[in-house]
């Protein structure tokens, strides 16, 4: 075990770290300390000669529902500092990830629960698994590189429908548009995934990594890409259009942007 949190499991076989948000009651929603312990586990993981794999996925109904928006509206993401803030270190760790990382989506995934797919090697889902980036209906803009990586993937208009309006995609969708490798029954998803793991565990590690490193070979690219999303991102969090739609989530109501 290398690093700990309430709200992240942490388990080590076969070569495979599996690491679990854990927060069943806020949809394993991702708090600070949350991606303090993924990003550590993960960057720690690459010098760990033992860990060929690492392996995210969620609790109960949901991989993750994203950011708390609690957390971030009261300052969690304050990056006025020239201290990265852990949800900066995360998406550096899976962006700079050498060895594999795999997704077992096992309920809702949204916001960051899709970005932070974008960046894993393997990805599967089970048939209840659902996906949605809705940045721009809380008045924030795309992170993680998903303003590149997403189109890319699965074309500019798919991207747009997601981005832009929203929209959720179911996991038989997800599949047919490249968003994920394949669906798998809830109850047997894990140890599917976990199969797959140990298989690609088990494989020449220094081909592995370089195999990696051809198919992502733009990092310095998506990184510039991520830094002007965070940009904005962090300028969205100052204004009222993010004030506005954190207040309408508290209070379950439409956002009203009519005066803005």
């Amino acid at each position: 075990m290398i690093s700990t949190c309430e709200n992240i499991d942490v388990t080590c076989e076969a070569g495979v770290l599996t690491l679990t948000m854990n927060r069943p009651k806020k949809k394993n929603a991702l708090t600070q300390s949350m991606y303090a312990a993924l990003a550590d586990n993960i960057v720690a993981a690459q010098d760990n000669p033992d860990i060929k794999v690492v392996v995210l996925t969620g609790t109960a109904d949901s991989f993750t529902a994203g950011n708390d928006l609690s957390d971030f509206a009261g300052g969690g993401d304050d990056r006025s500092t020239n201290e990265i803030p852990p949800v900066g270190r995360f998406l550096q760790a899976i962006l700079a990830a050498e060895k594999p990382l795999m997704a077992a989506v096992n309920g809702l995934a949204i916001g960051v629960g899709v970005t932070m797919l974008l960046h894993c090697d393997l990805v599967y889902a089970s048939p209840n698994a659902t996906f949605q980036t809705p940045f721009v209906n809380l008045g924030l803009v795309p992170e993680a590189g998903s303003s590149m990586l997403l189109p890319r993937l699965v074309g500019t208009q798919k991207a747009n429908d997601m981005l832009l309006l929203g929209s959720k995609i179911g996991a038989a969708d997800a599949e047919k548009m490249g968003l994920i490798a394949g669906v798998f029954e809830a109850e047997n998803l894990l140890a599917e995934v976990a199969e797959r793991a140990k298989l690609l565990a088990a494989k020449a590690p220094t081909a592995v990594r370089l195999t990696k490193s051809l198919v992502r070979n733009d990092r310095d690219t998506i990184a510039a890409q991520m830094a002007a999303e965070s940009t904005h991102f962090s300028a969205q969090l100052k204004t009222p259009e993010f004030a506005e739609a954190a207040a309408a989530f508290a209070e379950r109501r439409a956002p009203d942007f009519s005066n803005m």
